[in-house]
């Protein structure tokens, strides 16, 4: 397949229109036209996995975060990231990203997060277009404790030791719950509003997780971790079309 045809079957789902205003969603690197046998799936384009790609022949890098945010002034190889530009030109290799456009998929990081959890019934939790916006709030099958709930999602997402923090809502029984991938705490009062007892998100300040005390719980999760069975997704979409492979050089730099 050629790099526009696989772009098409991404944005088949999450479109460019869905991404906020801010982000940079889309082909970062590469040739639209150019042909494309192999895939590596990412959260992050770093030199990790840029060299990975190279070794396994990969001539697409598939990525959740945007290797570019802002334009570079110079791609001398004075940092990472125009080091990561140079290897994947010098080696033909195309990087795409959907980042708040899977973002705002109802199916996409935080459906498949709320899925994984075994929530019902979820929708969008702060819509921007019918059915299409950041988070989603539903229902877990049965009444929770806070506790088993940590439990749970530690569980899910292959957590260990001290890798949540959580603070305790009105009352220690959780059903109704809102989740958002990555950095969520924006949405903070949306969960509130909206009723749900429980809100799952990551990188929360003190000051908000202190205001949230008493009226809702937060379970915070690192950024990485919430936002890593968006590899799966990719895997979804493209295996049936493309050799795919998830990153094993991909993983939080937060220990």
């Amino acid at each position: 397949m050629i790099l526009q045809d696989i772009i098409n079957i991404i944005e088949s789902v999450a479109p460019l229109s869905y991404q906020e205003d801010w982000d940079n969603s889309g082909l970062q690197v590469g040739d639209r036209n150019a042909e494309v046998n192999a895939a590596l799936l990412t959260v992050d384009v770093t030199e990790s996995v840029v060299d990975e790609a190279i070794t396994l022949g990969c001539d697409l890098i598939v990525s959740h975060h945007p290797l570019l945010f802002r334009g570079l002034k110079q791609i001398t190889g004075s940092t990472p990231q125009e080091r990561c530009v140079l290897k994947a030109i010098q080696h033909h290799i195309a990087i795409y990203s959907a980042h708040t456009s899977m973002d705002s998929w109802l199916h996409g990081v935080s459906g498949r997060m709320a899925e994984k959890l075994g929530v019902k019934e979820y929708r969008i939790l702060s819509e921007s277009q019918d059915n299409v916006g950041l988070g989603v709030i539903g229902m877990l099958p049965e009444p929770m404790c806070t506790q088993a709930l940590v439990a749970h999602i530690a569980k899910v997402f292959g957590i260990e030791g001290a890798g949540l923090r959580y603070v305790e809502g009105k009352h220690n029984q959780v059903q109704k719950i809102a989740i958002c991938g990555g950095a969520g705490a924006d949405l903070l009062n949306e969960a509130i509003a909206q009723g749900a007892d429980e809100y799952v998100s990551a990188d929360f300040k003190y000051h908000e997780m202190q205001a949230a005390f008493g009226q809702i719980g937060v379970v915070d999760m690192d950024h990485w971790v919430s936002e890593h069975f968006t590899r799966e997704i990719f895997e979804q979409l493209l295996s049936p079309y493309v050799h795919t492979q998830v990153a094993k050089k991909d993983k939080s730099p937060i220990q």
